[in-house]
């Protein structure tokens, strides 16, 4: 079994990976790394890979706007499991602390550490790369480029750790899903789903959560993405806690029914267990 996440070797979507492949007891699994989030669900999508791993949504952060909009465009994939993992950022480097001039990372783990990198290094250019550890890999051997990464990119591509942890809050934390091509499920305890309603008028999006309400199933997240149609067109992404003990096994199904002729297109990625690391 072929198994994509967002590579080089040394990212927190390999340590997602791996936990998640254990839990899934598909331990032997080949594990094939990616430039790209959207390089990731590609993969899954065309058959290259049998499943994927990708990031979804960040405690400090907010949603991944990439698997967002790359789960939207493949609507044939099922979410089978999701997993939050701890996320302790460190700053990798092969000089001093003192003599960092430029540092790299993946978008969001950057603005995970703003508040830090501004105190320690004011001046410091930040530069955007595909992933942590491809920052890591590319400051290797630098004496003025620091890496902001996980500690496993540090042994992964031999650098010195110059600070840990300097994410600035210190229960950050990423949800990762596990991808597969399939039957969506319908049955678990967190559910995902998204949707584009017909027009953009009052009372719209009232109405079609509406119909979760009427049913007490708790949404435990909504964000929009536009549709990139037009300016005021949106997509909502929601995702319905199933667990509570007064919802009862046909609340979902009903749910979905009423939402339906409320929407123009509504996609549901499948319920599933979610597991949570410390």
């Amino acid at each position: 079994m072929r198994v994509a996440f967002l590579g080089p070797v040394g990212t927190y979507g390999e340590q997602a990976a791996l936990q998640l492949l254990e839990l899934e007891a598909l331990e032997h699994a080949e594990l094939v790394p990616q430039p790209g989030i959207r390089a990731v669900i590609l993969a899954v999508a065309s058959g290259d890979c049998e499943a994927a791993v990708v990031p979804v949504e960040n405690s400090v952060e907010g949603g991944v706007t990439a698997c967002l909009d790359a789960l939207w465009e493949h609507p044939e994939l099922s979410i089978a499991r999701a997993l939050v993992l701890p996320i302790r950022h460190a700053l990798l480097g092969s000089g001093s602390l003192e003599g960092v001039s430029e540092v790299l990372s993946h978008p969001q783990a950057l603005a995970q550490c703003s508040q830090w990198l501004a105190d320690h290094l004011p001046a410091a250019l930040q530069l955007p790369t595909s992933s942590t550890a491809e920052a890591a890999r590319m400051v290797a051997g630098s004496r003025f480029r620091a890496a902001v990464a996980s500690l496993q990119a540090a042994q992964e591509h031999g650098l010195e750790v110059l600070a840990y942890p300097i994410n600035d809050v210190p229960g950050n934390c990423t949800r990762f899903l596990l991808l597969r091509r399939g039957q969506r499920q319908q049955e678990g305890p967190l559910v995902s789903l998204a949707f584009s309603l017909h027009s953009n008028q009052p009372g719209a999006l009232l109405e079609a959560l509406a119909c979760f309400a009427r049913r007490e199933l708790n949404m435990s997240r909504i964000e929009s993405r536009p549709s990139k149609r037009e300016m005021g067109e949106y997509i909502f992404f929601v995702d319905l806690d199933l667990s509570a003990e007064h919802t009862t096994p046909s609340a979902l199904t009903e749910a979905l029914a009423e939402l339906q002729p409320l929407c123009e297109h509504l996609v549901l990625f499948g319920a599933y267990p979610l597991t949570s690391r410390t």
